[in-house]
């Protein structure tokens, strides 16, 4: 029978490792140095035993970061009052968001139709990543009538939640009137953002949220990485 790969053989021991618990979900793994000079190998070995571990979803590689090893995917709920902080606090996460954008300017037609406004009608547009104990979740981009909430940007910005600024605006209460969710494929500037491959699965969900009237309040588009996170569908 013939002998494995030395890069196979390599593969291995580092799966059985993490399945000890020798390296646990988001722990970085030894450098490709470290590993060459332990295995006695070239680094070329060494990658593809690390490339072998990553198709198979065991790894993933941070650029300039590393190589990780893959966290189970947590559960996310899409319920009609799920709120992105609570929601990671229940499941023991610790929540964060980085703003990237946030401005004001006219409504395109989908923008438009979705939050019931007349033509030249303008939005506040709230752009970010949200995290989950520190690492890329998602990239969200949510969108506001922003003649209904003048003081919206401002409360974004001091609170980045939208919870929280839309009831400094003086809505106490919103709910999750649709979800759309679909596959896709991460861009580069996504899967970058996201510290993804190119290519990477995410899971793209849109959602219109009304307030206690039904009148629209948010249209939200949400960018998972498909390898962190299961959405979960049920009823509040």
């Amino acid at each position: 029978m013939p002998r494995p790969a030395l890069w196979q053989s390599i593969a291995d021991t580092l799966r059985a490792e993490v399945a000890r618990g020798h390296y646990c979900p988001g722990d970085r793994l030894p450098t490709e140095a470290a590993l060459s000079a332990r295995f006695g190998v070239n680094r070329h070995t060494v990658r593809r035993a690390l490339a072998a571990l990553a198709a198979a979803g065991l790894v993933h590689a941070r650029r300039g970061a590393g190589v990780f090893v893959a966290a189970k995917p947590m559960d996310y709920p899409l319920g009609r009052r799920v709120r992105f902080h609570q929601a990671l606090a229940a499941a023991g996460h610790l929540a964060d968001r980085q703003a990237l954008r946030l401005e004001t300017r006219h409504a395109d037609a989908r923008e438009r139709a979705e939050l019931g406004l007349p033509e030249g009608a303008e939005v506040h547009v709230y752009e970010g990543v949200s995290l989950a104990d520190g690492q890329p979740l998602a990239l969200f981009r949510s969108v506001f009538p922003a003649a209904a909430l003048p003081g919206l940007p401002a409360a974004l910005a001091r609170t980045h939640s939208v919870t929280e600024a839309l009831r400094a605006a003086g809505m106490a209460d919103y709910t999750r009137a649709a979800t759309r969710i679909t596959a896709k494929t991460a861009s580069a500037t996504q899967a970058a953002a996201l510290r993804l491959p190119v290519g990477a699965a995410i899971l793209r969900t849109e959602a219109l949220n009304v307030d206690p009237a039904g009148l629209p309040v948010e249209f939200g588009t949400t960018w998972f990485a498909g390898d962190r996170v299961t959405l979960t569908v049920a009823p509040d």
